[in-house]
């Protein structure tokens, strides 16, 4: 095994130089992948990774000793950023008080928080212009224990079947776990509370749809564990999932990884990790390369929302802001 004090190596990253330390530290122990690993897929996934996180506050999970130790969910910038390094500071409630988060404008500090141990990169769904209004609304198919992947595969195709009847345009992900994320690009003209009402009223209109497969029951004891969870609450401020192309802190070094939507039925999430999407990438592309261009009006699903609250379903308290 090659030691954790490797001679740094310097790596150009478009105008920037980056100092990577100990690049031969093993940080994925099951296929011997090292932190230069790391570093050269996000070289290799560059314009996809900076589209991911481009001008949103974004939380860094850190593994300083590779995933043999533990993990770190950082929402500070860690010390000894260079001063082309961008931030955005955000205020959180709970803590009463403010942090300066990376904002990612370009490939360079991408890198950067590679080199500061970073693995999984987890964007807000707001940009710095205005971080109080989302601008993405997300669509987090979260199965139950005892849910199969088969059950995410089929809501994944109500869930095209709604938004393509609302005349939105949905971007799937696999999630680079068990699941499955569908993004919706928003005109940023709603707050937070306003974007977690209109994805639960979607989320329960999937659910009338896929009463079988789907619950939008709040508290996990009380769901069924052989159904997929909607999980609105991904909306909610300061919540935040896997950014498209991060790499996720598992053994296989899996990845969040865009698809289309004629592959829903044959994409094994399994067969996404940093080993195979830079292929996948040179061949296809960001599959969510357009997704500005497709922006939605939330009015419909608050209007739904209004619908639902009518017929005395409650909307229920938004979980703890400050959570990771």
């Amino acid at each position: 095994m090659a030691s954790s004090k490797s001679p740094a190596v310097e790596i150009e990253v478009d105008n920037r130089v980056v100092r990577v330390s100990n690049p031969e530290r093993v940080y994925f122990p099951e296929s011997g992948a090292t932190k230069l690993d790391l570093v050269e897929y996000y070289l290799a996934v560059g314009p996809g990774i900076v589209n991911a996180l481009r001008e949103r506050p974004c939380m860094l999970h850190r593994f300083p000793k590779g995933l043999a130790e533990k993990k770190v969910h950082q929402k500070r910038l860690p010390a000894g950023a260079p001063d082309w390094v961008e931030t955005v500071q955000l205020y959180f409630p709970r803590w009463g008080r403010t942090a300066d988060e990376l904002c990612v404008t370009e490939l360079g500090s991408v890198i950067w928080a590679v080199q500061m141990s970073t693995v999984e990169f987890h964007p807000w769904n707001s940009r710095r212009a205005d971080t109080e209004k989302p601008d993405e609304w997300r669509i987090d198919l979260d199965p139950g224990d005892d849910c199969d992947y088969a059950t995410v595969q089929r809501v994944a195709h109500v869930v095209h079947e709604v938004l393509d009847e609302l005349g939105a345009v949905g971007f799937p992900k696999t999630s680079g776990g068990k699941g499955m994320h569908v993004y919706v690009r928003i005109h940023p003209d709603h707050g937070f509370k306003d974007v977690r009402r209109g994805a639960l009223a979607f989320a329960r209109e999937v659910e009338r749809r896929a009463p079988s497969d789907v619950t939008t029951t709040w508290w996990r004891k009380d769901r069924d564990p052989r159904k997929l969870f909607v999980d609105y609450n991904q909306n909610a401020r300061d919540h935040t999932i896997a950014a498209a192309y991060s790499v996720r802190g598992l053994p296989d070094a899996r990845v969040s990884t865009p698809i289309e939507w004629s592959e829903v039925d044959d994409a094994d999430p399994h067969d996404f990790t940093m080993f195979t999407v830079p292929a996948r990438f040179a061949e296809k592309g960001d599959l969510h390369e357009a997704i500005d261009a497709h922006a939605f009006d939330l009015r419909p699903l608050l209007e739904w929302a209004e619908r639902d609250e009518a017929e005395g379903k409650e909307t229920p308290e938004e979980p703890d802001p400050g959570g990771g």
